[in-house]
């Protein structure tokens, strides 16, 4: 029922209620607003007025508290809507077409899973935003290539629903027997906290990176000892915080691998610790990255020369088109970088007194593949002869390891604040 049904069913008694009987129906329509569940009447889809592509639209009465997607597959969309409110009674899912097969609903102890099945023989890159009436969801369905689909879906692990469902409210499930565990709702409630980090030493292995000034020291070395310092600073103070490590010793791993490996273990902040070099030996200071498109063409080549593996090992150079997708599909992750990316820089900075080179975005590949928020600190250069003994200093590794811990922590308070803020809402 709506605000405008209610007035067009009061007649003329209204009249002579006198002002109880206003008060009354004052109340009560507040009431309704408060305790009225956020009803999912219909999910629908619709090829794009542009023609790249399809739009499923959740219609929904009221917001969902959040929502998650991924895509697991090229013809798998899986997307939750978290609210322990919704009610999908009478629902109208859509019919099956010949490129939307099936829309799957689970009810879940914190909301709903949905599956969402595509044609085998169609392509495309999922993203989901909210109508301007600020309660419909979007799912975006954009038109791309085989290779771009599948490369896109390798970040994202599929759900497993059945592993968490309420087997008598589930929808579309009838006749398959279910094993839930009992506490699912906890799982999901303790990744709303930070608690996870991954730390990439760069380099290893047969990669040195830089030698230094008069090739007396090794980058791999150099960043190895200030991860692990990091890693100390993070499992002494803050604990609870798991610290993960793409290596622990002199190892080589390739730079896909490495966010993968943060994906894996599904991280909070994946942090890769680098340090700098430049014909130039007066130069000097501290940067910060995180993964963007620098639309300039000197940034660019920039980029593709930093992707290179030193002794000639290659991988394959980001396009432009490869940053744009990454861009769409992890808005919110880009943004959380950036916020975390000027918050090492104003430690380094004003703390650790280092000279700032600045925050800056570029399409390094090492944090392209990572599907959580993703920094590249580069501490300093190696080829001035005065920051290459700093950084080659106990002293000097010790005060860049506790900058970036002074962050991180700040950063996972603020985090888990906004988090309380938004349950406590």
């Amino acid at each position: 029922m709506t605000y405008n049904y209610y007035i067009s069913s009061i007649k003329k008694p209204y009249l002579f209620c006198g002002k109880l009987c206003a008060v009354t129906f004052i109340i009560f329509l507040f009431s309704v607003q408060v305790f009225a569940q956020t009803h999912l009447q219909r999910i629908s889809n619709s090829a794009r007025s542009d023609g790249l592509g399809y739009v499923v639209r959740y219609h929904l009465t009221a917001p969902v508290d959040s929502f998650d997607l991924i895509q697991p597959a090229s013809d798998l969309v899986q997307m939750v809507l978290y609210g322990t409110d919704i009610d999908t009674s009478g629902i109208l899912l859509p019919e099956k077409s010949e490129k939307l097969k099936e829309v799957r609903l689970y009810k879940l102890e914190y909301g709903y899973g949905v599956d969402i099945y595509l044609s085998e023989d169609a392509y495309y890159l999922s993203t989901a935003y909210l109508d301007q009436n600020k309660s419909h969801i979007l799912l975006a369905l954009t038109e791309t290539t085989q290779r771009e689909a599948e490369r896109y879906s390798q970040q994202f692990i599929a759900r497993n629903w059945y592993r968490e469902i309420i087997p008598e409210d589930a929808l579309e499930v009838t006749g398959v027997e279910v094993n839930p565990f009992d506490d699912s709702y906890n799982i999901i409630k303790d990744k709303l906290r930070f608690d996870r980090i991954v730390i990439d030493p760069g380099h290893g292995g047969h990669d040195p990176g830089n030698p230094g000034y008069n090739n007396s020291v090794k980058e791999k070395d150099i960043v190895l000892s200030i991860a692990k310092k990091l890693g100390s600073y993070i499992e002494e103070h803050l604990p609870g915080v798991e610290v993960i490590y793409t290596r622990e010793n002199d190892e080589f791993v390739a730079l896909e691998e490495r966010g993968r490996i943060a994906n894996r273990a599904v991280a909070d902040l994946f942090v890769s610790i680098h340090a700098d070099a430049f014909p130039n030996h007066q130069v000097r200071g501290a940067s910060v990255f995180f993964l963007g498109l620098n639309r300039s063409d000197m940034s660019f080549e920039i980029m593709k020369k930093e992707n290179q593996v030193y002794q000639n090992e290659l991988v394959e150079d980001l396009t432009e088109e490869d940053l744009l997708v990454y861009e769409l599909a992890h808005s919110g992750n880009i943004a959380t970088s950036e916020r975390i990316a000027y918050m090492m820089e104003d430690q380094l900075k004003n703390r650790a007194q280092r000279k700032s080179r600045g925050v800056k975005q570029m399409g390094l590949v090492v944090l392209y593949q990572s599907t959580m928020p993703a920094i590249l600190v580069e501490a300093g250069f190696l080829t001035n002869p005065s920051e290459q003994r700093f950084l080659a200093s106990d002293y000097g590794q010790n005060i860049i390891a506790s900058a970036l811990f002074r962050a991180i922590r700040d950063y996972k308070i603020e985090y888990e604040k906004n988090q309380a803020y938004n349950t406590s809402n």
